[in-house]
């Protein structure tokens, strides 16, 4: 049998589809990476914001017009738990898996019946290398309560996998070839906070010092308030060699006022104080953030005060994002900020972040980095990673160097989202 996946979202979604192609690879299936050729077509998907929402909606009515009555559809991801009946107007025949049951992809396969309610089996946890990358969840669901979020509709109860399963997958995908393991979760900085005995820097120093070999790790998303109360631990794995220079904590607003409406349990100042002191303790450690613009209860003050701490902060990447009402959530219900003045802001914000973060790529150039090269584009450029995880594109003929390789780089470009350069 061969099945072909699509994902759409963060990196906690890629972390599943690689443990469902684990899973159907363990049973004997095949993985295909054409639609047309598959017997079963798996459509992870995301629904954070409308614009994602209405893509992975128009891919689906594709499909099932295309495929619907001769090949399996498999609809898995958050859509699947926060908007089944939204997914069945689309795609009637498609069979619908909530992130909650991705362990039991096969039975849903086989049975052809929709598995939505049930709860996570973190005891099941399997290795998928994707070239060189493998991503490996290391916690479900979160502890907030952000109001403008659909996502804890999907993934409710925060639950981590035991710290000796997670060691145990990196040691395999390492041996499989492995160069870059992403550790992901809607929020890494809560991982154990429902164990009780354990928390995100034991985790990373437990795979340090347990797994050997030549990979990088990479710490995912991890919310202010949570990485507040491990900071300390944090700061010292990111001194590991072997550990990413990198963190990425999201902001979505530097006005007190708004972050309270939006429910984040944080203060502007506090986030402030989080990132001057990862800077004091870990040289040339890159930070990336997340700006929600046009939240319901942002007015130019506020928009104003967020322009200010993206030029005080110099993030080394921002993603900006224009808010957009999410059913069933209580920001929907506020009233909005009209749709022009939201696009606007957007525009005015992203051009002071491509500045900056320019600025920043410009002092890399002419210097040389040691990268790791973890995998190929579109375009089919090949793409490595500094060690404060900077994307480097390889120019002149990089597509003959082998991915899970290291090399010395000279950089010669820079863009505001990547730096270029030639192998030496």
């Amino acid at each position: 049998m061969l099945i072909y996946f699509e994902t759409y979202g963060c990196a906690l979604n890629r972390a599943d589809t690689a443990l469902m192609k684990s899973i159907v690879v363990e049973k004997g299936y095949e993985i295909t990476n054409y639609a047309e050729k598959a017997d079963v077509i798996i459509v992870n998907t995301c629904t954070v914001r409308l614009d994602t929402e209405l893509r992975v909606l128009r891919r689906l009515s594709e499909l099932h017009r295309k495929y619907g009555c001769s090949k399996k559809i498999v609809v898995s991801g958050c859509m699947a738990t926060a908007q089944p009946y939204t997914v069945k107007k689309v795609a009637p025949r498609a069979i619908l898996v909530s992130p909650q049951n991705v362990t039991k992809l096969v039975e849903a396969i086989e049975g052809g019946s929709d598995l939505i309610l049930g709860v996570r089996d973190t005891s099941y946890l399997k290795p998928y290398v994707d070239g060189a990358i493998a991503a490996v969840p290391i916690a479900e669901g979160c502890i907030g309560d952000c109001s403008f979020c659909i996502t804890k509709l999907a993934r409710r109860r925060l639950r981590s996998y035991s710290l000796k399963d997670i060691v145990r997958v990196v040691k395999e995908a390492v041996s499989r070839g492995a160069i870059e393991v992403e550790l992901t979760a809607q929020d890494t900085g809560s991982y154990g906070l429902d164990l009780g005995h354990v928390n995100l820097p034991d985790l990373v120093r437990e795979i340090v010092d347990s797994v050997q070999g030549d990979y990088m790790l990479r710490i995912g998303m991890a919310n202010p308030d949570t990485l507040a109360r491990v900071l300390d631990g944090v700061v010292e794995v990111l001194k590991e060699q072997r550990v990413y220079k990198y963190l990425h904590i999201p902001l979505q607003s530097a006005d007190d006022r708004v972050l309270k409406i939006m429910r984040r349990r944080y203060t502007y100042d506090e986030f402030r104080e989080i990132v001057a002191e990862l800077r004091r303790k870990i040289p040339g450690v890159a930070i990336a953030t997340d700006i929600i613009v046009g939240h319901p209860g942002e007015d130019e003050e506020a928009f104003r005060r967020t322009i200010e701490a993206v030029v005080e902060l110099q993030f080394d990447k921002v993603h900006v994002a224009q808010y957009t009402i999410r059913p069933r959530t209580e920001s929907a219900a506020m009233p909005q900020v009209p749709e022009n003045v939201k696009k606007r802001r957007s525009t005015i914000l992203s051009r002071v972040v491509e500045e900056i973060c320019l600025s920043i790529n410009r002092e890399y150039v002419g210097s040389l980095a040691s990268v790791v090269l973890t995998h190929r584009s579109i375009r089919g450029d090949t793409t490595g990673r500094t060690i404060n995880y900077k994307p480097v594109v390889i120019l002149g003929g990089g597509v003959n160097v082998a991915l899970g390789t290291k090399h010395l780089v000279h950089l010669s470009t820079a863009t505001f989202y990547d730096l270029r350069g030639y192998v030496l």
